[in-house]
């Protein structure tokens, strides 16, 4: 058992932090003492170790609150989310020091702004927090679509690329994305147009092919030439959709998340997603098809 101040030693939270913690009721203490000191127990270290990650996310103390109460909690698969979505924020930070560095070196880059969907970023939080029913629907749970919000915030400056491949400036794709959003529950009412259903199904075909044989390489000429009938495919149907690399990252960045992957497993078979997101970085590193 430690008494508060060795935990506020330990952890670098301060003593009113742990005692604002009990208040709330995200974190109370072992047991107190006849003279009504705090004291904490390994497990609830454990339990503070997980709230200090959740915080380094920039999760509120309700939200996290809620998480950590949650019957079916699983602390293992919290981590691995927290270790995926802490990697993302890293890169980023990588990116953006790398930036700076071209900066100093007076290089001509392109500024923040032109790459800012913060905008976009502010809607999806709306979203959430007035459709939540929505959300766990749709996504999952609201845990799945944080991430999905992370993974935007990470990737930031390629999914800006390609908003303005497809839209022609951030303005448009935010005003398009948030209509979509406040029409989100009539748009995926909305039954499919014939001509939808019909890329729908050979988009499904591309898929089947693709995963029927998990342990062909996805190096194989039959293998690359599927991926590239794919990316053929989404460019032809989805607008000005570029086949540049930062594009196919978005499309490996939704294959890898959790929610994606699942969903992939369950319709192509175990594996299959991980197989996808191989293939498309194969078709990318190596340039597949550049000149066909």
């Amino acid at each position: 058992m430690k008494i508060i101040s060795q935990v506020a030693e330990l952890t670098g939270v301060s003593i009113r932090t742990l005692q604002y913690y009990d208040e709330i009721g995200l974190l109370k203490p072992s047991e107190l003492t006849q003279s009504g000191y705090r004291l904490y127990n390994d497990e609830a270290l454990q339990k503070l170790q997980q709230i200090l990650f959740f915080k380094e996310l920039d999760f509120k103390l309700k939200d996290i609150r809620e998480i950590l109460e949650k019957p079916d909690f699983d602390r293992i698969a919290a981590f691995k989310k927290q270790k995926e979505l802490l990697l993302l924020k890293r890169n980023r930070t990588d990116r953006l020091i790398q930036l700076l560095g071209r900066l100093e070196k007076g290089e001509q880059c392109m500024s923040f702004k032109e790459f800012d969907l913060s905008d976009y970023i502010h809607a999806l939080e709306n979203f959430k927090s007035n459709q939540a029913e929505t959300v766990a629907k749709r996504w999952g749970s609201v845990e799945n679509f944080d991430m999905f919000i992370q993974k935007i915030k990470d990737n930031e400056e390629n999914v800006a690329k390609l908003a303005i491949q497809q839209f022609g400036s951030i303005e448009k794709y935010t005003e398009a994305m948030k209509h979509n959003l406040e029409h989100f529950s009539e748009i995926m009412e909305t039954k499919l147009t014939e001509e939808a259903q019909k890329v729908a199904q050979q988009s499904d075909k591309l898929y089947d092919k693709l995963t029927s044989d998990l342990s062909k390489d996805v190096g194989s000429q039959e293998i690359q030439a599927i991926v590239h009938s794919l990316i053929l495919q989404i460019q032809e149907n989805g607008g000005a959709v570029s086949l540049d690399k930062p594009y196919i990252h978005v499309l490996i960045d939704a294959y890898s998340s959790d929610y994606v992957k699942k969903l992939t497993d369950t319709k192509y078979g175990k594996g299959a997603s991980d197989y996808i997101v191989k293939a498309f970085r194969y078709y990318s590193e190596n340039n597949a098809f550049q000149n066909n």
